[in-house]
């Protein structure tokens, strides 16, 4: 079975994009449509779940995961709080007060949900280098 590139092994512009630029324009997103949609705004951070199992899978390993978990999760919860205050949109959704929380829990989910994922990819290779050619 063939797998998706490491992190580390594409080339700096694309780590730059997966690792940073991503999660705080998905952050920007979720934090807009905060102020415009309940519904909208749970299945955008249910999708942020898979995003950071997704992130851990570029990883070998549940360490290297838990860590890219912990900066995207960072990022995406900040990314959400700065947008929605730029936006000065009303939160249809309820967030945690005070809202510094958020962050906090997202980057603890994203460090698990990292981890998950680098477990995956480590349990993934494992399993092709033990099937014969």
């Amino acid at each position: 079975m063939r797998h998706q590139p490491l992190l580390l092994d594409r080339p700096f512009p694309a780590q730059f994009v997966l690792a940073i630029v991503l999660p705080v324009a998905f952050g920007v997103l979720t934090g807009f449509i905060l102020g415009v949609d309940e519904t909208s705004y749970l299945v955008l951070s249910l999708l942020g779940v898979a995003g950071g199992i997704g992130a851990g899978y570029d990883h070998l390993g549940a360490d290297q995961g838990f860590v890219r978990g912990v900066m995207g999760g960072l990022l995406f919860g900040v990314s959400i709080l700065v947008a929605h205050s730029l936006f000065g949109q009303e939160a249809k959704a309820k967030i945690p007060h005070p809202h510094v929380v958020l962050p906090i829990i997202t980057t603890i989910l994203g460090a698990l949900f990292g981890a998950w994922g680098g477990a995956l990819r480590a349990r993934s290779a494992k399993k092709a280098e033990a099937q014969p050619a």
